[in-house]
Formats: C-alpha cells, sequence, structure tokens
C-alpha cells in the first residue's frame, strides 16, 4: 500500500495492506475473461454479463459510453467479482458529456462484493456514483476532469466501502474529491474504509477533498494525503449517536478554508495539518451537536488559528491533547465560546489563545523542514525542539509513519 511518509515527502509503497482492504481481498477468481474489443458498448455488455467469481481483464483503450451505464452486478463473499486493466493496460473509460455519471454502480439494485481497480475514468458528472452497495471496493482507480464530484456515495445507504490507493483531482461544480453520505443524513456510509488516497486541486463552487456526511458512522479515514482545495482537504460530520469515525495519519495542506473540519464524535489523531486560509483545525455545531471530540497528537501548524473549537464550551467528551499547534499570526488555541469541561493537556504552541494544559515551543524551527506555506513538509522534530511534554493518559502507541513513540512526545511524528 502507499503510506505518508513525511521523511521523504513524497507516498511510498510498502508491503502492508491488511487493514485497509476487504476481507475477500485475496480470493482468486475462478474464471479470467479477456475483454479486448475496444469500445464503450461492448465493455458495458461484457460486465453485466459478469457471474460471482469472474474477473473481467480489459484491453488497453478509450472506451466511450454513450449510455446511462450503471453496473448491477454482484459477486459473492467466496466469489466476488473483479473489474480491472489486463496486465500493463490503459484502460480509459469516458463519455461524451456530463448528462450522465461515467459509471453508476447499485442504482438500479443492490451491488456486494465487487471490486473496480485500476482504472482511469474522466469526463461525464460524476466520475464514479455507488447507490446501494456493501463490501464494494474502488481499488487504484484514477478519476479526473469530471463535470462534477469525481467519486460520490450520497444517493444511497453504503456499508463497508473500501476506497482505496485511487488518485482523484480536477472535479467541477461542487467539485468534492469525495462526497460520502447524504446532506442532513439523508443517506448514510457506515463502517466504510477511505485510505492512502491522493486528492488534489479541488476548486469547483465548494470543493471538499474527502466529505463525510452528518448521520455516517464506525468509519476509518486514513492516511489520505489531500491538498490544494477549495474547502476543507478533510470534512467529517457527527454520527448521531452512533459509533464514532476515526480520522487518523492524513497529511492535508493548502485548503482555501480550513485545512480539516470536524463536529464531533470522532478520534482525530496523528495528522499533519498545514496552511489554510482560516483555521488549520476547525470544529463547531453544523447538521449537528458537537460532541465526543478527541483531538490527540496532530501536529497543526498555520498562519492563521491553529485549532479552533467554536462550540466546545460544555459539551461532552470533549479532549485536546498532545497536540503541536503552532499559528504565525493568531492563536494557538481558539475558543470563541468558551472551553468550559474541556480536557486541554500535553499540547506544545505558537501563537496567543489559553494557556492552560500547554507548553511554549519556539517557533517554526523546531521542525526538521515544515513551513508555515506547506512548501516543506517534513515535520520531524529537531532534536532540541521541546516536545516531550506529552500526557501519558493521552499517549498513542505509533506516530503517523507508523514508528514506535518511546517517548512521551507531542505531535504527530516522532524523532
Amino acid at each position: 500500500m502507499l503510506r505518508i511518509v513525511i521523511a521523504l515527502l513524497a507516498l511510498l509503497p510498502i508491503t502492508q495492506a491488511a487493514g485497509y482492504d476487504p476481507a475477500w481481498a485475496t480470493i482468486a477468481p475462478q474464471r479470467v475473461i479477456r475483454h479486448t474489443t475496444s469500445d464503450g458498448a461492448s465493455l458495458v455488455k461484457a460486465v453485466a454479463g459478469l457471474k460471482p467469481g469472474d474477473k473481467l481483464e480489459i484491453a488497453s483503450g478509450t472506451y466511450r459510453v454513450e449510455r446511462m451505464w450503471d453496473i448491477e452486478v454482484s459477486g459473492t463473499a467466496d466469489a466476488p467479482i473483479w473489474i480491472m486493466p489486463a496486465k500493463d493496460a490503459k484502460v480509459i473509460i469516458t463519455r461524451p458529456d456530463n448528462k450522465q455519471n461515467v459509471i453508476n454502480v447499485g442504482q438500479s439494485r443492490p451491488v456486494s462484493y465487487l471490486c473496480l481497480r485500476g482504472l482511469e475514468i474522466t469526463g461525464g458528472s460524476h466520475g464514479v456514483r455507488l447507490g446501494r452497495c456493501n463490501q464494494v471496493w474502488i481499488d487504484q482507480c484514477h478519476i479526473h476532469h469530471t463535470g462534477g464530484v469525481c467519486l460520490s456515495a450520497n444517493s444511497a445507504d453504503t456499508n463497508r466501502l473500501h476506497l482505496t490507493r485511487n488518485h482523484i483531482h480536477h472535479g467541477a461544480g461542487h467539485a468534492e474529491g469525495m462526497y460520502l453520505g447524504g446532506n442532513d443524513g439523508a443517506h448514510i456510509m457506515s463502517e466504510s474504509v477511505i485510505a492512502l488516497n491522493h486528492i488534489h486541486d479541488c476548486r469547483g463552487d465548494q470543493g471538499d477533498g474527502i466529505e463525510v456526511k452528518q448521520g455516517s458512522w464506525g468509519n476509518l479515514i486514513a492516511e489520505n494525503h489531500v491538498h490544494d482545495t477549495n474547502y476543507p482537504c478533510i470534512t467529517v460530520y457527527g454520527t448521531a449517536g452512533k459509533p464514532v469515525n476515526i480520522i487518523e495519519r492524513n497529511l492535508c495542506y493548502r485548503s482555501a478554508d480550513h485545512t480539516m473540519q470536524v463536529q464531533g464524535e470522532a478520534i482525530v489523531r496523528n495528522n499533519l495539518l498545514i496552511s489554510a486560509a482560516g483555521s488549520g483545525f476547525t470544529s463547531t455545531d453544523h447538521q449537528g451537536k458537537t460532541r465526543n471530540l478527541q483531538v490527540i497528537h496532530n501536529t497543526i501548524v498555520n498562519a492563521n488559528h491553529a485549532f479552533s473549537g467554536g462550540s466546545w464550551n460544555g459539551r461532552e467528551g470533549m479532549i485536546l491533547a498532545n497536540n503541536v499547534l503552532y499559528s504565525r499570526d493568531a492563536n494557538a488555541l481558539h475558543f470563541a465560546n468558551g472551553k468550559d469541561g474541556v480536557k486541554i493537556s500535553g499540547n506544545i504552541v505558537v501563537g496567543n489563545g489559553p494557556k492552560d494544559g500547554c507548553t511554549r515551543g519556539r517557533g517554526i524551527e523546531d521542525f526538521t523542514k515544515l513551513s508555515w506555506d506547506a512548501s516543506g513538509l517534513n515535520a520531524t522534530p529537531t532534536t532540541d525542539a521541546p516536545f516531550e511534554r506529552a500526557d501519558p493518559r493521552f499517549l498513542i502507541d505509533t506516530d503517523l509513519n507508523g514508528r514506535a513513540r518511546t517517548t512521551a512526545i507531542s505531535g504527530a511524528v516522532v524523532r
């Protein structure tokens, strides 16, 4: 898989994918079908004929689909369906206009145990739109230059999606990289994994990199590399009392809004957030109330506010601990409406704002090569950075790169 390795300023391949891939990821196909006719209509027909256990290998070509295409085929837990390019093939799927999405999955009937891998998808309205999907895996696809959202799962309830290792950029319209769940909880995404994706240049009317809507619950948003967005790089709402979402080990930078925005009912840990027009991290009531939110061991560096908790006052389960929060020109901690009941401990700060539970850092020189504008992304603390102030009650065993914490060091990255 790809992991964020800040010391190398890149996404590097490693061999550990367990945790992010579905349980059926290693099941071998029962039949391999090679598709060699390079036109969209024949590809649609070939996909419609797939049975559980089939693997469709597609020859190189640009496949132009002129109709509304809804994939309706399902595999089983023991016999998934696989759709991907043949070895060394480059497969581009597109359509002539944006009146329809390029690929729909599960709009007409429920779909499960299906993997789309390694496809380039461009044009249309949404690049890929997931409907009634359970155990659907979108892996290593390149989705770009769409007329709307690049990848969406906002038209039906979805469960156990795996959205991994995709390269997503340059949507239009609302221009989200991923739009997951429906507004005001109209549709829920649950128990899904959004990991190892590279998402950037979301510059439309809105333009979140990854947006997880109100009521969606039990999801893991991990190790994504998201940058240059109009709205937050990652936006996550609340779960309406269901199990929390976990947001960890993401690298996010250069947002025209906030770098990351999380309403509540989440654990936010080991993220590196840099450079926003708004706050590095912000949290406030939106379609639900802010509550049960833990923000732990993150490194947040921003010219404006580093951390902003607009609706944290008097709310249950609010923890801000062991973070490095650096603001060049404003507040390290900003609580516009108060902070009663918030557990604040072990934070290293530069900037204005409350100082209880905080120790002062020196400045951007506390990092190996990190910059306010995200031109440098190496957040490894220097040997003399005063970061060994973490509260043991909130320690996380590993850092952003998966390395063990051998000392009580604050922030997302250890030395």
